[in-house]
């Protein structure tokens, strides 16, 4: 669809949640911008590729869409009012998630983080907003260490994300697996991170099955064409982080403190599942025509 539709939609998606929710703010004047406004222009920003920062998105619409936003002016003003739409940007996230499993016959979860590095490791000190809320973390994949959180990731086997946690990057992984799991049963698959016998036996007790491939050492009696196929399903989730990290610049956010730091991170999410829900699928590079 032409990207004019694009935005429409989005639009016409987030005011009518937006009046089912009814007023927000308890006290004080309406802000000038619709915060279906805000929250359309965060959406439509980050799918486009303009996500490195709130400039970029505000810089784009300001140039080309300001007549579509004429109150549209300020900066400053626009990542306020995008900071402080965090718990509304939780409840959108959640009522795309109910719309898309609606139709969806995904009957399984994958669990997987990644990194999310703040800065690099030797400017902690000098440069770093975080510094009190990060840590430090190590990446197996890229085989290097870095400062900041790592995002802990649940989506189900069509690849939508069903929720997620932030938490500072030396925290292990096991620990943070049941906040995210939260109200779901069945089958969890997830890597090795998440072995741990007693956690498996926890989660059990709620209707969960968590399966991870087992280190070498370890004693494996489940037949192969089980193990093979767990690890062609882990491959949906590896392609959601591929997509945060690359469309969505997910492991390049600056903020100032951890709460513009969360929704900016839930603003890219939220936008993928946007674009989930348009497409009904991962493949979602062809919903922009013109």
């Amino acid at each position: 669809m032409p990207i004019e539709n694009f935005i429409v939609c989005v639009f016409i998606f987030v005011d009518d949640f937006l009046k089912d929710v009814g007023k927000i703010r308890k006290s004080g004047p309406d802000p000038e911008l619709t915060d279906a406004e805000v929250i359309t222009m965060e959406i439509v920003g980050e799918f486009l590729g303009h996500g490195k920062g709130d400039k970029v998105i505000f810089d784009y619409f300001f140039q080309h869409w300001h007549n579509w936003f004429p109150k549209l002016n300020c900066r400053y003003t626009f990542a306020k009012q995008s900071a402080n739409l965090l718990k509304v940007k939780e409840a959108l996230h959640t009522q795309i998630i109910k719309k898309c499993l609606e139709s969806s016959k995904a009957r399984i979860a994958i669990s997987d983080g990644l990194p999310l590095p703040t800065c690099h490791p030797k400017r902690v000190r000098k440069n770093n907003p975080l510094k009190v809320d990060g840590a430090f973390g190590y990446c197996a994949a890229k085989d290097e260490y870095y400062f900041g959180f790592k995002g802990h990731l649940l989506t189900n086997d069509d690849g939508l994300i069903l929720n997620f946690a932030i938490a500072p990057a030396n925290v292990d992984e096991r620990d943070v697996l049941p906040e995210i799991v939260e109200g779901i049963s069945g089958l969890v698959i997830a890597d090795k991170g998440l072995i741990s016998p007693s956690l498996k036996d926890d989660l059990a007790k709620y209707g969960i099955d968590l399966q991870t491939p087992l280190r070498k050492n370890m004693a494996d009696k489940r037949p192969r064409w089980l193990i093979n196929w767990a690890m062609n399903v882990r491959r949906i989730i590896e392609t959601v982080n591929g997509q945060l990290a690359g469309r969505f610049n997910i492991q390049a956010i600056r903020a100032k403190d951890l709460w513009h730091f969360s929704s900016k991170v839930l603003r890219k999410i939220l936008a993928h599942s946007f674009a989930f829900m348009m497409a009904g699928s991962l493949e979602f590079d062809g919903i922009l025509n013109g």
